[in-house]
């Protein structure tokens, strides 16, 4: 996850994630039963994860390589953490035009490893989280192409059909905006540290002004660059982190990637680490203009859906913020909690920002 991400969900020293996320006797065991050609012993890595789900390399005696996604140790919302519905989306879109690793097993049964879990292929490429990485693995030209290609893999998302891939089920289709809007004001109200008007107020807007709602689409819900895997050519080649996918407004994607996306010519936005203004990087409007062109989709309220994405992050915050405060995250000092309380702020207002912008 982005560099801001990282910091206010606090990643776990990796050795005691790895011996708290895997129990290693029954996960081989597992292992050698389910998936194909799996063979221990198995070595088992930490790559990534805090209060999102978490994610470790694995590599058997063949120096086959594989991915392992099981929940959090320390719980935030059920739904965010729903192996089944991450796996099923995933294995649903094999194949499809959109590039996802190749799943190999799912295990629901929580005396293997305390927690439902998924095995999927790893794949290469390299995962953008800084400027530094940026300019290291990637060219001004490939940067350019990187750009291009997240774009255009998000509209090959949006673009699946979802009765031929079995989703036609995953959720319902109807009211995706009021229905973020009701279930992250409720969860705001349920625990908020403070009163902060701004929220209301761009709850209000936000519910007068819900864009006419579509056909529904897959719905990411965190598209990012650093939510995928690029080559060295700028390529995507997987798309990860599907953990509060479902299907719903495209432009809901689209309106929070450009929340997360700073490029050269960009002014600034609060929420994350700026490494989309490295030379080469589209400008946000460039994204949105790309995928225009591709989808043929009205962007003209693209305002609206970069407000809601601020409103909704800050929601998200204000929530680890309060679990922080309650003690069930871990203890952390009054310095150490105070850039979750300014975030908050920061996206609240920013969202005020975007509704000014629109008619």
């Amino acid at each position: 996850m982005a560099q801001l991400i990282t910091d206010w969900l606090g990643y776990l020293a990796m050795s005691d994630t790895v011996s708290a996320g895997i129990d290693s006797p029954k996960v081989t065991k597992w292992l050698e039963a389910n998936v194909e050609g799996a063979q221990g012993p198995f070595k088992f890595e930490f790559i990534a994860g805090g209060h999102s789900n978490l994610t470790f390399s694995v590599r058997d005696a063949n120096q086959q390589h594989y991915v392992l996604r099981r929940p959090p140790l320390s719980h935030g919302l059920a739904s965010a953490h729903d192996m089944g519905r991450e796996h099923r989306m995933i294995d649903a879109l094999q194949n499809s035009n959109v590039p996802v690793p190749r799943t190999r097993g799912l295990c629901n049964d929580i005396e293997v490893n305390g927690a439902p879990f998924y095995v999927m292929n790893f794949v290469d490429g390299h995962i953008i989280r800084d400027s530094a990485i940026a300019e290291k693995v990637l060219t001004a030209q490939t940067r350019t192409r990187a750009s291009e290609s997240l774009v255009e893999t998000l509209t090959k998302i949006h673009a699946v059909d979802v009765s031929k891939v079995g989703l036609q089920d995953f959720s319902r289709h109807e009211g995706y905006i009021a229905r973020q809007l009701k279930r992250w004001y409720g969860q705001w109200n349920a625990q908020k540290t403070r009163e902060l008007s701004s929220i209301d107020r761009v709850h209000e807007e936000l519910a007068k002004r819900i864009p006419e709602q579509g056909q529904a689409t897959i719905v990411h819900g965190d598209y990012r660059l650093d939510n995928c895997i690029v080559s060295s050519q700028g390529e995507i080649q997987a798309v990860l982190d599907w953990e509060i996918c479902t299907l719903g407004d495209p432009l809901a994607d689209l309106g929070l990637l450009t929340v997360y996306w700073t490029g050269p010519g960009d002014e600034p936005s609060p929420w994350m680490s700026q490494y989309t203004t490295v030379s080469g990087f589209l400008n946000r409007g460039d994204l949105i203009a790309h995928y225009a062109k591709i989808t043929g989709r009205d962007v003209s309220n693209i305002e609206f859906y970069r407000a809601f994405a601020y409103w909704k992050l800050a929601c998200i915050v204000e929530g680890v913020y309060a679990r922080y405060l309650g003690g069930a995250l871990g203890e952390k000092t009054s310095a150490e909690l105070e850039p979750f309380k300014l975030q908050t702020e920061a996206a609240a207002n920013s969202a005020e920002v975007a509704l000014s912008h629109l008619n």
